[in-house]
């Protein structure tokens, strides 16, 4: 079994409009929520082995509030999961290694809406539906594969066990 947790970078701010979208931080209503959703995905057991983070300053944030609640020493910030196609993303965990059980991705929109919508096959109906509908700032889609590795992952091969959004906590 194979977990991946789709995370959205937190509320990012919009007041310095002389800022380059990259180096954008963290609005007060992000830095509110992100520990909530970190406290919240520990609660839930959802512990990832290895972590890839957006290099953008929001979505290093997210992490950086969300790392407390868990335990994870093999982490990645990669400039290149900023504003990432789905593709690119599925490219990239086809070619995690199998001792890999889980993996929590930190990065954006539309990139993380199209990959979860994809990949979720089937899942909680609530859970789907609420993905169908939106996905915020802040939150976490999970999803589990029945694969022993991820080369494999393809659309529709997914279930999608939680859709969190800070507004649910």
């Amino acid at each position: 079994m194979k977990t991946l947790m789709l995370l959205r970078h937190a509320k990012s701010s919009w007041d310095d409009p002389s800022l380059p979208d990259f180096q954008r931080p963290l609005a007060a209503r992000g830095r509110d929520a992100a520990p909530r959703m970190g406290k919240a995905m520990a609660k839930a057991g959802l512990r990832p082995d290895v972590v890839l983070c957006s290099g953008a300053r929001r979505a290093v944030e997210t992490w950086e509030a969300v790392a407390p609640n868990l335990d994870c020493e093999q982490v990645q910030v990669d400039d290149t999961l900023y504003l990432a196609t789905a593709d690119a993303m599925l490219a990239w965990l086809n070619q995690l290694p199998d001792s890999v059980e889980s993996v929590l991705l930190v990065g954006h929109n539309p990139g993380f809406e199209e990959l979860a919508r994809r990949l979720a096959g089937d899942g909680r109906k609530k859970a789907l539906k609420r993905l169908r509908r939106k996905y915020p700032t802040g939150a976490l889609a999970v999803l589990t594969f029945e694969a022993d590795n991820w080369a494999g992952l393809q659309d529709g091969a997914g279930r999608l066990d939680h859709f969190i959004r800070p507004k649910d906590l």
